[in-house]
């Protein structure tokens, strides 16, 4: 039961003081409060107000560090960074969204057609090209008496 546990942590949970944090993290404690005056990082409060990070929260605190120090940004494009990947992961969504939509609309009008070609079939004659015989092939050679008035031979 208890490795079920660990594999289901909370990784949003703030389980981590500021100090403990900011080694994690490799960055001095000060640093923590700056990008949190900046809004580059929410930490969850205890009930006496302490700071308490999670392992997102180091997460994110260890991108932040890549951004500035590996590829030489400074707050502000970090920042423009996030709100672009935030921007991106709602499109994304959204995407999904639409796609599944489409998904559905595409298979109701699947759906709709096979019930509509089914209907046809019991409406439909089948089509004799003009000039084939008018009489069904079963009565061919039949014949038909036809009584005619005496009166009508004589006045044709």
């Amino acid at each position: 039961m208890a490795g079920k546990k660990a594999s289901n942590h909370d990784t949003a949970r703030g389980v981590y003081m500021i100090s403990v944090a900011a080694e994690l993290a490799g960055m001095h404690p000060q640093t923590l409060r700056i990008y949190e005056a900046r809004g580059l990082i929410t930490p969850k409060r205890s009930s006496g107000n302490t700071r308490l990070y999670s392992q997102e929260d180091v997460a994110r605190l260890r991108r932040i560090q890549e951004l500035t120090s590996e590829l030489g940004m400074n707050l502000a494009g970090v920042e423009k960074v996030f709100e672009l990947e935030q921007e991106m992961a709602r499109m994304q969504e959204r995407m999904l969204r639409l796609q599944r939509e489409a998904d559905r609309m595409e298979q109701e009008m699947r759906d709709e057609v096979e019930r509509i070609r089914r209907s046809f079939r019991f409406e439909l004659v089948p089509y004799e090209p003009p000039g084939s015989a008018l009489v069904p092939r079963d009565l061919e050679g039949v014949r038909i008496p036809i009584k005619r008035a005496k009166n009508a031979r004589r006045q044709a």
